[in-house]
């Protein structure tokens, strides 16, 4: 799945939730100047990306960071830059806050997998 949105607007709170539900809870901190964490629950592997520093798709590539999708989820915030070379089936959630109150944070959440629309609708999205 990858993340998008202004600075603030809760990329990374929504990994510390996403990430406690597989009880790592203990082990996340924002990426952002290591590219990539990696975290091992029981039976996968999660690895949250924060992008936001790479210059080109390049950069991405040159980490191996396409080896990853196979190899586990992956969390990818200012997932802008690699839209283009995701697997077919990913989530992309836009964050954005509200106008009038600023803890108050707006999710839209999308899909191009039909293995995953289902799923979406199904806990009303």
């Amino acid at each position: 799945m990858f993340c998008l949105g202004d600075l603030g607007s809760g990329k990374t709170k929504f990994t510390e939730g996403f990430l406690s539900f597989w009880n790592l809870q203990d082990e996340i901190s924002s990426p952002t100047f290591t590219i990539v964490n990696e975290h091992q629950a029981s039976n996968t592997n999660i690895y949250h990306f924060d992008v936001y520093r790479l210059e080109d798709i390049d950069e991405f590539y040159a980490i191996g960071g396409y080896d990853y999708f196979d190899n586990g989820i992956c969390i990818i915030e200012w997932g802008e830059l690699l839209e283009d070379i995701l697997p077919n089936n990913y989530i992309k959630i836009v964050f954005s806050k509200d106008n009038q109150d600023e803890n108050i944070r707006y999710l839209n959440i999308f899909t191009n997998s039909d293995k995953l629309k289902p799923i979406l609708k199904e806990i009303n999205i």
